[in-house]
Formats: C-alpha cells, sequence, structure tokens
C-alpha cells in the first residue's frame, strides 16, 4: 500500500467532500500519522472510510467524522481541551497539535495503555492521560475551552455543560441508536448554551453511561 496516496485519497474523497473545508485541519490529517494509532492488524485499514476496531470491543471513528468534530470546535493555541474516551489516542493527537494542552480520559485501563503508547512514539508532549469514567467530565481538572465526546451519549449531563467556560465548546454524538446527532453546543455565557446540530450518524455509546433515563434521576 503507498500510504502516502491512500492517506491523500481519504482527505480527498472522504473528508473535503463532507464540508471539512478549513485547510489547517486537512493539514494536520498529513502531519499526525492515522495508521501510527491504528491496531498492526488493521494498518491497511488506516484511511478507510470505516470505524477500526482497536479492542476491548472499542473503536476507532471514520476519518470524516474525527475531521468534521475537529474542525467545528475550533481549537485555538491558548485552548485547554477535555477529550472523554481516548480510544487509540489518535484524536487526542489531533487536539494537541492546536491546542496548548489536552486531558484526556479512557475508562479502560488496557486502552489507556494502548494510548499512552502511540502518544509517546509520536513524541507529543502536551497530552495528559487519565484513566477513569468520563461520562460526567473531568472535573477537578476545568474549566475547559474545548470538550470532545469521541463516542455517543443519551443526553449531555448538566455536569460536562458546567465544565465548559465562557465561549468553550462542547463537541458530542447525543441519541441512542438509530438516531444520533452530532452537536456543537457553545456556553455564551454563565449557564447559557447554544447548540447547533451538525449532521446525523450512528456511532458507539460511551462506556460507563446507560439509558436517557439515567441521566434524568
Amino acid at each position: 500500500m503507498n500510504i502516502e496516496q491512500a492517506r491523500f485519497n481519504m482527505v480527498e474523497q472522504q473528508i473535503r467532500p463532507w464540508e471539512v473545508l478549513d485547510q489547517t485541519v486537512l493539514d494536520l490529517l498529513f502531519v499526525v500519522k492515522r495508521e501510527d494509532f491504528v491496531p498492526a492488524a488493521y494498518r491497511n485499514l488506516a484511511f478507510a472510510d470505516m470505524e477500526i476496531p482497536i479492542g476491548s470491543g472499542q473503536v476507532m471513528l471514520a476519518p470524516r467524522v474525527e475531521a468534521k468534530l475537529l474542525q467545528e470546535l475550533g481549537i485555538q493555541k491558548t485552548d485547554k481541551v477535555l477529550e472523554i474516551g481516548t480510544g487509540s489516542g489518535y484524536m487526542a493527537a489531533l487536539l494537541a497539535a492546536r491546542a496548548e494542552h489536552v486531558l484526556s480520559v479512557e475508562i479502560r485501563p488496557e486502552l489507556a495503555n494502548f494510548a499512552r503508547e502511540n502518544i509517546q512514539r509520536a513524541g507529543i508532549t502536551n497530552i495528559k492521560l487519565e484513566t477513569g469514567c468520563g461520562a460526567k467530565g473531568w472535573a477537578q481538572a476545568g474549566p475547559y475551552d474545548a470538550i470532545v465526546v469521541s463516542a455517543a451519549m443519551p443526553v449531555v449531563p448538566e455536569a460536562l455543560l458546567k465544565q465548559l467556560r465562557v465561549g468553550g465548546r462542547l463537541a458530542v454524538v447525543v441519541g441512542e441508536a438509530p438516531a444520533m446527532e452530532a452537536q456543537l453546543i457553545t456556553c455564551t455565557a454563565a449557564g447559557i448554551y447554544n447548540t447547533i446540530n451538525l449532521f446525523e450518524t450512528v456511532i458507539p455509546s460511551l462506556d460507563g453511561v446507560g439509558a436517557a433515563a439515567e441521566f434524568a434521576l
């Protein structure tokens, strides 16, 4: 496989047609090597338009979904970012390339170790990994300029919204299969949030969250 040609094809045939037109995001996809975050058995599928199994029943999201969320978050060099659901560490690596600091939380120790190895091998130094349940955020290190949930949630917990600074953005896929919607939620003033629906999708639900009823208690 010609890796650079496959990477180029991923950007031009999957990601750009999905209205990911921010050149800094597109450039980043050439800098952060996606194939270095994929389990060895799936390396040849690193650039395919699909979710890739990473073990423990979890997946890497399709490239176009990751790129679209990254674009909509509009990460700045001064941003402090929280990622919930580290997985392979790839999204954390993309975020870290644009942000000042990324805190990424992974509930499964084996995936946290996999991600840690990938991030260290890539030489990235502005990511801190925590092993634990991030279903309601990671308040002790907040507030954050941006939060991304790399899995679906039935509803957005109030506790997570409260960890956004004013002006902070949350990218999250909300709902339950087969009806899920990627949303960008911006904290416009203390306790005030503006929600934009980005696209419909179906992705795996976040570990540690149950049905919507649990959040209503």
